[in-house]
């Protein structure tokens, strides 16, 4: 009889951004083994209906326990705007983990009383990111911004250029201005810019994200369910619904590693 725990763990993005959130998985859960699906052929999702990316998460689901995943993780924000509550009310049984913007830890941390957010226009214009500002930042001054480009630019594989650093000092920039000493990175894509970011705002500027947070509330569900495997981990598998060529050159950047990656076709 399989043992449920040694089952694999799905995780979902619109693109390359939720390998941040892979590697925090893996780190915290080396013994777990990992599929991903990057739906690149869609991105970004920003721009998409709610309806269409509840869609595909829908597809992305099904795919997911086909492969006999034992827990999902959306790893995207606007996805899991869009599209949580929905796979919960349809697997209600199944653990499933999404992402939301960082704002408590980062009202706790701010000395100014004034943090900055960056992320999709998506997540910004979402009731859940209103009611998130509702619950825990009543003492703090919240300032959103907006970051069309960056998404596409990561990728692309570009985390360095000239137009990229330009893109990104001017979103950075009125937040430093108005004072904030936190930043929130609102979008799964931006973890892979914190060393340009390191470059273009000050040392005693906090850098929030949620990675590391996802990981442990994904340790914490399984755990629950006695489904933490004892390993050893089986290599991680990646599909997207571009060209594969596309994300096996990019996976070396941000993955560390090579994988074989298919063709997501649904």
């Amino acid at each position: 009889m399989t043992d449920p725990a040694a089952a694999p763990i799905g995780v979902f993005d619109s693109g390359v951004g939720g390998l941040s959130v892979l590697v925090e998985i893996q780190r915290l859960l080396p013994n777990e083994s990992l599929l991903y699906v990057a739906d690149c052929g869609n991105i970004p999702y920003g721009e998409k209906s709610p309806e269409f990316i509840r869609k595909r998460c829908r597809l992305v689901a099904e795919f997911f326990r086909e492969q006999g995943a034992k827990a999902m993780v959306l790893a995207c924000n606007t996805a899991t705007v869009a599209a949580v509550a929905d796979l919960r009310e349809q697997y209600p049984s199944w653990p499933l983990v999404g992402m939301e913007p960082a704002v408590k830890p980062a009202a706790a941390a701010t000395r100014s009383g004034v943090v900055g957010v960056l992320a999709t226009t998506g997540t910004l214009q979402s009731a859940k990111f209103a009611a998130l500002l509702d619950r825990f930042a009543n003492d703090v001054r919240v300032i959103t911004q907006p970051c069309p480009g960056l998404v596409e630019c990561i990728e692309e594989g570009d985390l360095g250029s000239q137009h990229l650093r330009d893109l990104l000092e001017g979103y950075v920039k009125p937040l430093l201005d108005a004072g904030c000493d936190t930043l929130i990175l609102g979008c799964t894509h931006y973890p892979f810019l914190k060393p340009l970011l390191a470059q273009l705002v000050p040392a005693h500027i906090a850098i929030i994200d949620t990675g590391a947070a996802v990981a442990r509330q994904l340790q914490r569900l399984l755990g629950e369910r006695h489904l933490l495997s004892d390993g050893p981990a089986r290599a991680a598998q990646f599909w997207t619904s571009a060209s594969p060529d596309h994300l096996h050159k990019i996976l070396p950047m941000l993955w560390n590693k090579s994988d074989s990656v298919r063709s997501f076709l649904l």
